[in-house]
């Protein structure tokens, strides 16, 4: 079956106190939305990359790929409002059967097992999302009460997530509503099932200048 990755890197860098939005920080000299693209490019170089971005960093960004010779080939989506809306822009001319996997661009450790165990899932079952334990302790705020709740029923969600196109397009044929905190959650309440498959620790995504530092020692880490 075909495959798509439609990469979402709509944010900024404002909780990273930078004046570039947080997609383009150099991690080890390179962009990180470049991390995230290049593991899909080396997945499976036949896969369709779609890359949604702010419209007014399009041009930041192609001056970025000729700056660092980023030559994989992938086409640039102008984003919306939120970032429900920027993937609905990325899914608008999609037609025919198709696996589409929606990444964040700011998980540049994305492992190609990963990749691979969403995909496969995905392919079998329709949808497939990938999460990890939780490893500390956690309680539910209840207005002034709080309580403790088994970690054993909970797990940390990543992406990519991945979807067989017909029922992820008919998912986001709605509304947008403040519920929608992920693509799961969106094709959820459209009234599908949704399947886990095994995510990987690494596999965080940079929003502070700790996921970062993190990153920076985790990517280093892998070229051991």
């Amino acid at each position: 079956m075909k495959k798509i990755a439609l990469i979402a890197a709509g944010g900024t860098g404002m909780r990273m106190d930078a004046n570039i939005p947080k997609q383009f920080i150099l991690l080890h000299n390179l962009p990180i939305l470049m991390y995230s693209m290049n593991t899909f490019f080396s997945y499976d170089n036949n896969l369709e990359i779609r890359l949604v971005l702010p419209e007014s960093e399009i041009k930041t960004w192609e001056k970025l790929c000729t700056q660092f010779n980023f030559k994989i080939n992938h086409r640039i989506i102008a984003g919306g409002e939120t970032r429900f809306h920027s993937v609905q822009n990325g899914l608008a001319d999609i037609t025919g059967t198709s696996l589409i996997a929606i990444h964040d661009g700011v998980r540049p450790l994305v492992s190609k097992e990963t990749i691979s165990n969403c995909f496969t899932i995905a392919e079998k079952s329709g949808t497939a999302v990938p999460v990890i334990p939780l490893n500390e302790s956690i309680r539910k705020i209840d207005q002034e009460d709080s309580f403790a709740e088994p970690r054993a029923f909970y797990r940390t969600v990543q992406t990519p997530q991945v979807f067989q196109s017909e029922l992820l397009l008919d998912a986001y044929n709605t509304e947008y509503q403040e519920e929608f905190t992920d693509d799961a959650s969106v094709v959820e309440k459209a009234g599908y099932k949704i399947y886990l498959a095994e995510g990987n620790q690494e596999n965080i995504k940079i929003t502070s200048t700790l996921d970062m530092i993190i990153a920076e020692a985790l990517l280093k880490q892998s070229k051991k």
